[in-house]
């Protein structure tokens, strides 16, 4: 089981006269994974909305004016599999689609061979293109940020989970496969690595109509130590904290991330 507390501040070097955010910090119930207990802590109003990707969404709006916007999520989360039945009522094809983020570009074929074709993919094939990918785009913390694509972290040839996503989302969705991006945590305690909120992929299997999770960066199947939070085309579907203001001048940002495991 995963203990986990998520903090975010904003804080503003003006008042903030009115501000928005779309909150998906609320854990998914798929792919075996259980949401023992859960909570948001915020300011302001809030209001619960399921997307159309099946992500629980809460609409935070403070209308007083403030300097500082404090969120917490905290819980615990019984990991899950790798493996997951398709429940949802969106179609898989949806995550064919190119977007902002994962446009495609034509450097991508090196990348990409037969044993991606959408009628014989295995996982060891996926896991192969997530080594090709950690190879061509390295891990380097703070190198990108929210902003740039995949075609921006390969010619940069460094980036930082979020686009390794975004690259294997390019190159599963130019073989073919239906690949959609899933935000939330990977807990890192009995490796390396800085604990954090994390990026990785689902890869639809059409002949067992199921998707299959891999986390890109850690070039491994995701599983009992990840804990999902929401699933989208790309990282701006997906984003744990995404919102506008009106005034508030210059903005800094706080997170902190810490997650422990337990057997019970």
């Amino acid at each position: 089981m995963l203990h986990i507390r998520h903090e975010t501040v904003y804080r503003y070097d003006a008042p903030v006269k009115h501000s928005v955010q779309a909150l998906r910090l609320t854990p998914r119930s798929d792919g075996g994974q259980l949401v023992l207990n859960w909570h948001l802590a915020t300011p302001g109003r809030r209001v619960e909305q399921w997307d159309a990707h099946g992500n629980l969404t809460h609409w935070l709006s403070v209308d007083e004016p403030h300097s500082e916007v404090r969120i917490v999520a905290t819980g615990v989360v019984d990991g899950g599999e790798a493996s997951i039945l398709d429940t949802g009522t969106i179609s898989p094809m949806v995550y064919r689609a190119v977007t902002q983020l994962t446009q495609p570009f034509a450097e991508i074929a090196e990348i990409v061979d037969d044993s991606l074709a959408p009628e014989a993919v295995t996982p060891e094939a996926l896991l192969a293109l997530a080594e090709r990918i950690g190879e061509r785009v390295r891990y380097r913390t703070g190198s990108t940020d929210v902003r740039h694509s995949a075609l921006d972290a390969w010619r940069q040839g460094e980036g930082v989970c979020q686009d390794h996503s975004h690259v294997f989302l390019v190159a599963c969705r130019s073989a073919g496969l239906p690949a959609r991006y899933v935000s939330g945590y990977v807990d890192t305690s009995s490796t390396s690595g800085q604990v954090a909120t994390h990026a990785w992929a689902d890869v639809w299997i059409e002949r067992e109509r199921r998707w299959l999770s891999l986390d890109v960066s850690h070039r491994t199947l995701a599983g009992e130590r990840h804990c999902r939070l929401a699933v989208g085309r790309d990282y701006l579907d997906a984003a744990p904290v995404r919102g506008v203001r009106r005034g508030g001048g210059a903005e800094s940002l706080e997170v902190f991330v810490a997650i422990g495991a337990s057997q019970q």
